[in-house]
């Protein structure tokens, strides 16, 4: 991060601690844009999104053997759902071999939700390329 002001470090795991990430979001709004997705994936796990495209993330797992990968639909994404406790704290999509992410708010450990604006959002019907158009765009990528 460069230093200023605004920047912050947010960091999100699992309910048992498993799956860890750090977001870094350099110049932080004061309130945290969050998409809580329409597909049924999202609404069954009552999870909701952000990223910040200027930002960067990092991933840490302590055992590999209590992760796994979920992908469904256009099979581009990974959703990191802990076997241990069930939680998906993160998402990432590999693009033209870089990596991008998405953390759920809602896994957020120094954050306090009246920080975040929730708004559905839907991408249903949204062709492959054009998703990961929109995902190299609006994700973050990895540090």
């Amino acid at each position: 991060m460069s230093g200023g002001a605004n920047d912050r470090r947010i960091n999100g795991s699992c309910h048992c601690g498993n799956i860890r990430f750090t977001l870094d979001w350099p110049n932080a709004p004061h309130v945290i844009p969050i998409r809580a997705c329409s597909c049924t994936l999202c609404r069954k796990h009552n999870a909701a999104w952000t990223s910040s495209p200027m930002g960067s993330f990092s991933i840490k797992v302590d055992d590999e053997s209590k992760l796994t990968y979920y992908r469904f639909g256009t099979q581009t994404a990974d959703f990191y759902t802990c076997k241990n406790c069930g939680v998906i704290p993160i998402v990432t999509s590999d693009i033209e071999g870089a990596l991008y992410a998405v953390v759920n708010a809602y896994t957020f450990n120094d954050v306090d939700p009246s920080e975040m604006a929730i708004a559905t959002t839907d991408f249903e019907g949204e062709d492959t390329d054009t998703r990961l158009g929109r995902r190299q765009k609006n994700w973050t990528p990895e540090a």
